[in-house]
């Protein structure tokens, strides 16, 4: 008997996999939905990882590009997510390699608050900005495995296909990175 999250996530994915069938049969609506759905939640990811929005939004297109682009080779081995992400994941790969593994860019996290107060805004500021250098402190693997749990949800074997890793390894990883950014945080509790 499957829960009601359970049959939910199974619906949704489903309709994934039935979009991305339906648009190698042409349907190019069917595309739009998948970019409706997965569009916000990529940029959060890329946001994330790369601390510039610019990049993130770059980042999500290209991914949706290279999504569209082996849509006819789709085979559902394990889940949409994980084969979405694993795309996300060589984007993020590439664009590392691109800019030379340059220092992360820094972005004022305070432009996506509201800013009733300017007290409020400051520390609202200093915490994004401590747990932004925190997360980009983090080595790769353990970033990009505690994002795609925290932020997008994922599953341990979603991850571990994603991130091409054993589930032993992700549970590693993501214990590693809770507890370097518990340690780097404390002060702000």
């Amino acid at each position: 008997m499957h829960s009601n999250q359970t049959t939910k996530t199974h619906n949704i994915e489903d309709i994934d996999s039935a979009c991305l069938h339906a648009l190698t049969d042409g349907d190019r609506a069917a595309f739009a939905q998948i970019v409706d759905r997965w569009q916000t939640r990529l940029i959060n990811f890329f946001y994330r990882s790369t601390g510039n929005r610019a990049d993130a939004e770059d980042l999500a297109q290209e991914t949706l590009i290279e999504l569209y682009r082996v849509a006819a080779s789709y085979q559902p081995q394990g889940t949409f997510n994980a084969f979405i992400f694993t795309i996300a994941r060589r984007r993020l790969i590439d664009g590392y390699r691109k800019k030379a593994r340059r220092p992360l860019e820094y972005v004022d996290p305070g432009e996506y608050f509201m800013q009733s107060q300017a007290e409020n805004s400051d520390q609202i500021r200093e915490i994004e900005e401590a747990f932004h250098c925190a997360l980009a402190a983090l080595p790769e693997n353990q970033r990009n495995a505690i994002l795609m749990l925290q932020q997008q949800g994922l599953s341990y074997d979603e991850i571990a296909q994603a991130l091409d890793a054993s589930v032993s390894a992700i549970k590693t990883w993501i214990h590693r990175a809770r507890t370097h950014l518990r340690q780097e945080l404390k002060d702000l509790a």
